[in-house]
């Protein structure tokens, strides 16, 4: 954990989590919930009572930092993202750390993830499960052949050394997130990758810590050739822009 005292935000994007956002809630670490100044779960137009779970959830334990936020149309994995670092930056926070409702991250690992930013000049800092043993954890063969793959054209593309980019367990500096274009980003997941490309060509300083992998029952909303399309066309996009063949707005640093 960062040693200054730091503006912390904890987002917790969700969609269809009725299941799986109190076991979340409850397995942040108590020291945590404490320093934090906010927890903030954002309901993506869920099918589910998420959103009403979440509401009975604070009501209940009576988390004085927690606030349950439900948008009435489905914004997207990336478009959820947009609205809440924008509300962060807006809110003068100085840290959000996304942690997903469906329980595929640690809560427990908060601590490990806020540490690099005793450090100056660290933009952000993303969990990684290939640096441990992801597929002990259950991740599906085919999705660590296709993290490995992608993850290759990236590293060679961008010039970068990263075990991968796909993971979902993200903190940002709210600092460095003002200093790019993200809500320029795609709304789809491929979000994810587009904000690396943007910190990259920022010369944004990315840190790495090892996270366990944990695959259950949650379903995944992801389309997998879908989302390896619009991660190579996104690189693509990022390789014309660096070479002046033509220019994109979301990566005009």
């Amino acid at each position: 954990m960062a040693k200054n005292k730091l503006k912390v935000a904890i987002f917790i994007p969700t969609y269809n989590a009725a299941k799986t956002l109190p076991l979340v809630l409850d397995r942040i670490p108590n020291e945590i919930k404490d320093y934090v100044t906010e927890i903030f779960v954002a309901d993506d137009a869920s099918q589910d009572n998420t959103h009403l779970i979440g509401v009975g959830y604070k009501k209940v334990k009576g988390t004085r930092n927690l606030n349950i936020y439900h948008h009435d149309q489905n914004k997207g994995y990336g478009g959820n993202q947009k609205w809440a670092y924008r509300y962060c930056i807006d809110k003068g926070y100085d840290l959000v750390v996304m942690l997903h409702g469906d329980a595929q991250y640690a809560p427990e690992m908060i601590p490990n993830l806020l540490k690099p930013f005793d450090k100056k000049n660290v933009g952000m800092v993303f969990g990684s499960r290939m640096t441990g043993d992801p597929l002990g954890g259950g991740m599906p063969l085919i999705k660590y052949l296709g993290n490995k793959f992608l993850t290759g054209i990236e590293n060679w593309v961008l010039k970068l050394k990263l075990s991968e980019y796909h993971s979902g367990y993200r903190v940002y500096s709210c600092k460095a997130l003002n200093k790019i274009p993200f809500e320029k980003c795609a709304n789809d997941f491929h979000f994810d990758t587009e904000i690396l490309i943007q910190f990259r060509i920022a010369n944004i300083k990315i840190e790495e810590v090892p996270i366990p992998t944990y695959y259950g029952n949650e379903k995944c909303h992801v389309n997998l050739i879908g989302y390896g399309l619009n991660i190579l066309r996104s690189l693509a996009q990022y390789w014309k822009h660096t070479h002046g063949i033509k220019k994109y707005k979301k990566f005009k640093i």
